[in-house]
């Protein structure tokens, strides 16, 4: 992957409450990386590997990542094309929802702190508000490789390393056409192993910090210290700050470190699988990646 990447003028964050939140970085200094993310619909990690409806399938089991086909297709803005009109894989298609926008991500680094910003342009949207509290939240997740789905003929596959945050997403959990139980959240098979999961809420202004292993947990964490947002004039700025290291089930960073990395924004009041998502990404703490933190 060879992102685009610019610089963009600073932008000096005056929070709704009327604090500033003002990290460390100099963010006019820090290297933009052009991401998207797109409607992903009803496809969850059992579609994805499965060969017959999903060609991807044996790509991945070659160890080719979901950008190696996708990534120019999420660039184009046409990656969710068919899964938000309803042709593909979405029973409940939203009217008006965009299949997928470009967000400007920045990262950097004290040493010990890392620092993540997004930036994005809010695209039209008029859907049903399904959490009527929230019209954004942004989720970020850090995973160990490791973490396996296996195909239709029971053929394992390293998910967390070639396809992001999909070894979470499960045909039974809440909201997909085929869930029993309305509490199922996202989960992983793999005993032991879970993704790091940081969250912000734009009601509360506000981070959380938890876990995916057996069930989603939304606490715990001890690495988040501050998550901070605003939306002026229709643009959406999130500041994550993040302590290299934190608890149990803080996946630890270190100069020299890449870890995978991917996110996934709720615009327009949505909640549960009707999010943006984006594919599989590394994040590397002085080091050569998909997203570089920078030291600053």
């Amino acid at each position: 992957m060879n992102p685009l990447r610019t610089t963009v003028s600073v932008l000096t964050m005056v929070m709704a409450s009327g604090a500033v939140f003002a990290g460390p970085p100099d963010w006019s200094k820090v290297p933009v990386t052009k991401m998207y993310v797109f409607y992903p619909g009803a496809s969850p990690v059992e579609w994805i590997m499965n060969g017959v409806e999903h060609s991807g399938a044996k790509g991945l089991r070659k160890g080719e990542p979901c950008t190696a086909c996708h990534q120019e297709e999420a660039e184009k803005l046409v990656l969710g094309n068919k899964m938000v009109s309803g042709e593909k894989i979405e029973p409940k298609p939203i009217k008006g929802k965009a299949a997928g926008f470009p967000v400007n991500v920045q990262a950097a680094h004290d040493g010990s702190t890392l620092y993540l910003r997004f930036s994005w342009k809010q695209p039209p949207g008029g859907g049903p508000k399904m959490d009527a509290d929230n019209p954004v939240k942004l989720a970020l997740m850090f995973a160990p490789d490791g973490i396996t789905a296996k195909d239709e003929k029971g053929r394992e596959v390293d998910m967390s390393k070639l396809g992001g945050c999909w070894a979470t997403c499960h045909a039974d959990s809440r909201t997909m056409p085929e869930a029993k139980d309305d509490k199922k959240t996202k989960y992983v098979k793999d005993a032991g192993k879970f993704y790091d999961l940081l969250q912000w809420t734009s009601k509360a202004n506000k981070g959380f910090d938890g876990y995916v292993a057996d069930k989603r947990v939304m606490e715990g964490g001890t690495a988040l210290i501050e998550a901070k947002g605003e939306n002026k004039g229709g643009e959406w700025t999130v500041v994550f700050a993040r302590k290299f290291t934190g608890g149990d089930k803080d996946i630890a960073l270190a100069p020299g470190k890449v870890v995978n990395f991917g996110f996934a924004i709720h615009d327009d009041y949505t909640n549960g699988r009707f999010h943006h998502v984006t594919l599989g990404y590394t994040l590397g703490i002085d080091a050569k990646a998909d997203l570089t933190a920078v030291k600053q």
